[in-house]
């Protein structure tokens, strides 16, 4: 069974493997940089850099991401340009692009469990003002963080539902026995990742179901990576055809995961002082 360091490298090593676009991949890289630099989490740290990066190569940020970051560009204060999307989509700013990119935080064992929500949430609203696009993420982390310490399935899942908005807690139900939705609305996309991460007994069967059932997408297979990475540790990465994202990809997931001291595998770990 792997131990807590070897799950927590897991979580970011599986996003790579199951971003097949490229961009949620490369927004965590940008949010693992700050916190790896800092120690803490900034939210406009966090903000510039995802903004450099956009100007400098941005793709698949999804459609309210990028217009954020075109009106930032454009010189509209980033408060300003969340609200002004969120009125443009008519409401409809509850992606799953926040739940994508914030798998770092969870890695971060210098951030305390009881922050991780809040967290998740600030670091959403840098471009989603939805509710339930900060919810889900929120959940995400927190179920994220429970797997790297090692927390069995279920107990995991009710860790990370506790708290929670009605539509977050229902697509974490393992009693919800319809067929998944492929679409982007972020409670829908958790609902889709938990369903192959439930139903499968590694990380290569569950990515493997959920690329087939996503399409050109893509949007459960990222969750299903970082969830599915965190529950059975580090991936394969073999053969992925960005080495440069994959060179600082197995960085991050050193350094974040360098963090996690276990005792033995499978063992509790203990974490070094921040």
């Amino acid at each position: 069974m792997a131990g807590e360091s070897e799950r927590a490298r897991g979580l970011l090593l599986g996003l790579l493997m199951g971003d097949r676009n490229g961009g949620p991949i490369q927004m965590a890289l940008e949010l693992a940089s700050s916190l790896r630099r800092l120690g803490r989490f900034s939210p406009d740290d966090v903000r510039n850099r995802y903004l450099e990066w956009f100007r400098r190569e941005g793709t698949d940020t999804g459609p309210v991401s990028g217009r954020v970051f075109e009106l930032i560009s454009a010189g509209v204060p980033p408060d300003d340009a969340v609200t002004q999307v969120h009125r443009e989509f008519g409401g409809l700013t509850a992606g799953c692009n926040p739940a994508h990119r914030a798998a770092p935080l969870a890695m971060c064992s210098f951030i305390a469990d009881p922050e991780l929500p809040a967290m998740a949430v600030q670091e959403a609203r840098l471009t989603h003002e939805h509710e339930l696009a900060g919810d889900v993420s929120a959940a995400v982390v927190v179920l994220c963080r429970a797997l790297i310490r090692g927390a069995a399935w279920r107990e995991a899942l009710e860790l990370a539902a506790a708290g929670r908005q009605a539509a977050t807690q229902a697509a974490m139900s393992l009693a919800a026995k319809a067929t998944p939705r492929s679409g982007g609305f972020a409670p829908d996309v958790l609902r889709a990742a938990i369903f192959f991460v439930n139903g499968n007994s590694s990380f290569e069967a569950a990515l493997s179901e959920a690329l087939r059932f996503a399409g050109p997408a893509n949007y459960c297979p990222v969750l299903v990576g970082s969830i599915a990475g965190a529950r059975w540790g580090a991936s394969e990465t073999d053969g992925y055809p960005r080495k440069d994202i994959l060179r600082r990809a197995l960085e991050a997931a050193e350094e974040l995961g360098s963090h996690w001291v276990s005792k033995g595998s499978g063992d509790k770990a203990e974490t070094r002082p921040s």
